[in-house]
C-alpha cells in the first residue's frame, strides 16, 4: 500500500493541478511576450492524462502541450546516482523504456526534447550525443548532478553541432548548456563575459547570481554568442518550492506559516516545499507585475525552464525522494 498523501490532499488530482499551474504561467507570460519559451523539466507524466479508473489507459494532455514548447529530462541514456546504481550508468531498463517512450511521444507531438545525461567519460559523452541525435533530442552531458553545475563542460570544449546562425526560436536550437551556480565564475560581469565567450545556441541559468538577480544588462550580454549572433537565454523557475533567500520571502514565514509552506528540502534547508496549487503561492509565481514570471520578462529572459515538478510525488506521499516516473 502506498504511503498516505501529505497534508490530506488525497482528493486532488495533483498532476492536473500542476498542468493547470504551468498553463497559467504560460498564458500569463505570453500576454506580455508572445514568443516566451516554456520548457517543463522532469515532468513527462504530465504529457498524458491517465484514466482515473484504469491507469493503463490515457489520452494526450493537449491543452498542456500547447502551453509548453519543450521538455527537459535527466538520465535518459546515462543517469546520475540512484540508489545502488553508480553515477554515469544507463538507467534501469524499465525506467529507460518509460523515459524513451515519453520523450519520443513528445517529439511526435511537436515538442523540443532536451536530454541531460551524466558522465565524465569522453566516450560516454560521444555515445550520449549519438543516441540523442538519432531520436532528434538535443543532448547535454554533465560530469556532476544538474543542481551542482557551476562550470562549463570540459568536453567537448566547443559544443556539438556548433553553428554560426542566430537562434530566434526553440526549434532552431542544436545544443545548449546549463549553469545552476554562477558564483564560481566570479562577479556578474565575469560570469556573463565567460558565457558570452561560447557558441552555445541556448543558455539556461539561475535568475540569481549569488543572492542578487542578474541585471537586465547581464542577461542581454548572455544573449550573444562569441561570434556575435543571437541565442536564447532561459531562466530556471522552481514552482514546487520557496526559498527563504529569495526576494519574495516575507518576515515571519516558516514551515506551516503561511499554511501552504511545507517541509524544508533535504538538500537545502532554506528551501521549502510548497502546496503549489494554492492561490497565494501562485500569486507569487505569476499573479501580477510583482510576480516571479513577470520579473523574468522584465529582466529580458527569452523563456523559462520550469523546475520542481517532482513536488507532485512529495504530496502524493512519496516523501522527499527523487521522482522516478515524472
Amino acid at each position: 500500500m502506498p504511503p498516505a498523501p501529505v497534508g490530506g490532499v488525497g482528493l486532488l488530482d495533483l498532476l492536473e493541478e500542476m498542468r493547470q499551474l504551468i498553463q497559467s504561467i504560460s498564458a500569463f507570460a505570453r500576454r506580455y511576450r508572445p514568443n516566451f519559451v516554456v520548457i517543463a523539466k522532469d515532468g513527462l507524466n504530465l504529457l498524458v492524462k491517465r484514466d482515473p479508473v484504469d491507469e493503463t489507459r490515457g489520452s494526450p494532455a493537449r491543452a498542456y502541450m500547447r502551453a509548453i514548447d519543450g521538455v527537459m529530462e535527466q538520465g535518459v541514456f546515462f543517469d546520475k546516482r540512484r540508489g545502488d546504481r553508480p553515477f554515469g550508468m544507463p538507467p534501469e531498463e524499465e525506467r529507460q523504456q518509460f523515459l524513451l517512450s515519453m520523450t519520443d511521444f513528445a517529439v511526435r507531438r511537436g515538442l523540443k526534447v532536451f536530454t541531460v545525461d551524466y558522465s565524465g567519460n569522453r566516450q560516454t559523452v560521444d555515445e550520449a550525443f549519438k543516441l540523442a541525435s538519432a531520436r532528434k533530442y538535443v543532448s547535454l552531458v554533465s560530469p556532476v548532478p544538474l543542481a551542482d553545475t557551476n562550470a562549463l563542460p570540459a568536453y567537448p570544449r566547443r559544443p556539438f553541432n556548433e553553428n554560426p546562425k542566430s537562434i530566434l526560436s526553440l526549434g532552431q536550437v542544436r545544443n545548449f548548456v546549463t549553469i545552476r551556480n554562477s558564483q564560481p565564475f566570479g562577479s556578474e560581469a565575469e560570469f556573463t563575459l565567460k558565457m558570452h565567450d561560447t557558441n552555445y545556441d541556448m543558455v539556461v541559468v539561475e535568475v540569481f547570481h549569488g543572492r542578487r538577480p542578474l541585471s537586465r544588462r547581464a542577461v542581454e550580454t548572455l544573449k550573444y554568442k562569441k561570434i556575435g549572433t543571437k541565442r536564447l537565454v532561459l531562466a530556471y523557475m522552481d514552482v514546487g518550492s520557496a526559498a527563504a533567500y529569495h526576494y519574495y520571502w516575507q518576515q515571519g514565514w516558516r514551515e506551516g506559516s503561511p499554511a501552504w509552506i511545507s517541509a524544508p528540502q533535504r538538500d537545502d534547508p532554506d528551501r521549502y516545499r510548497v502546496e503549489f496549487w494554492q492561490p497565494d503561492w501562485q500569486q507569487v509565481i505569476f499573479g501580477d507585475t510583482n510576480s516571479f514570471t513577470y520579473g523574468l520578462i522584465a529582466q529580458g529572459f527569452d523563456g523559462v525552464v520550469i523546475d520542481g515538478l517532482d513536488t507532485v510525488q512529495f504530496f502524493e506521499g512519496g516523501g522527499d525522494e527523487e521522482e522516478e516516473g515524472l
